[in-house]
C-alpha cells in the first residue's frame, strides 16, 4: 500500500511535469501548490494577460475512469473559492480562467490532455 507521503511526492512530481508541459506551450508559471481557504490550487499560470488556475488530475490508467471525470461540481466550487481567495490575498483584478490538465500513464510515459476554460466561475 502506498504511504501518504509517497502519494504527495508522486503528485508533486506529476505537477512539475504538468507545469513543464504547459510552459512548453507558452504559459508562464506564477505559483504552484497554493493553499487557500477551502482548497488548493495546483498551478497558477499566465496565458498572455489571462491568469489561469490549472487543476492537474492524474491517473496511472483509465481503469477506474478518466481523470477529467473527477472534476465534480463540488470540486469546481472549491477551486473557485480558492481562486477568489488567491486573487484577494494577492490584490489581483484580472481576466481569469480555469483549466484542467488530465495526465494519464506512469511517470515515464505520461499523456497530457489539456482542457482550457474547462468550467466557468458562477
Amino acid at each position: 500500500m502506498t504511504q501518504p507521503s509517497d502519494a504527495r511526492q508522486r503528485g508533486a512530481l506529476i505537477e512539475q511535469y504538468a507545469a513543464q508541459w504547459l510552459t512548453a506551450r507558452g504559459l508562464v508559471l506564477v505559483a504552484s501548490n497554493q493553499h487557500a481557504k477551502g482548497g488548493e490550487l495546483d498551478l497558477v499560470m499566465y496565458d498572455g494577460d489571462t491568469l489561469v488556475f490549472v487543476e492537474v488530475r492524474h491517473r496511472a490508467s483509465n481503469r477506474f475512469g478518466h481523470p477529467l471525470e473527477t472534476i465534480t461540481p463540488l470540486k469546481q466550487r472549491r477551486l473557485i473559492k480558492a481562486a477568489r481567495f488567491y486573487l484577494h490575498r494577492n490584490g489581483l483584478s484580472c481576466l481569469c480562467r480555469f483549466d484542467v490538465l488530465a495526465v494519464t500513464g506512469p511517470p515515464d510515459q505520461l499523456h497530457f490532455e489539456w482542457v482550457a476554460n474547462a468550467f466557468e466561475a458562477f
